[in-house]
């Protein structure tokens, strides 16, 4: 499982490379669409683990 999330996010970060490139956004515009949809990869991932820790305690 953890493998194929990880793969899931590697994807996902392509898509947003791609998103970037066809779209013509520059350096600037890739940085802040990787910034504000990385959030969200981000969020997914704090919050297993914030579950985690919580279910250990």
């Amino acid at each position: 499982m953890a493998v194929c999330l990880s793969g899931l996010i590697i994807f996902m970060g392509f898509i947003i490379w791609d998103l970037g490139k066809k779209s013509q956004a520059g350096k600037m515009g890739t940085a802040i669409l990787f910034l504000v949809l990385g959030f969200g990869v981000f969020g997914f991932i704090f919050k297993n683990v914030l579950v985690e820790f919580l279910v250990l305690k």
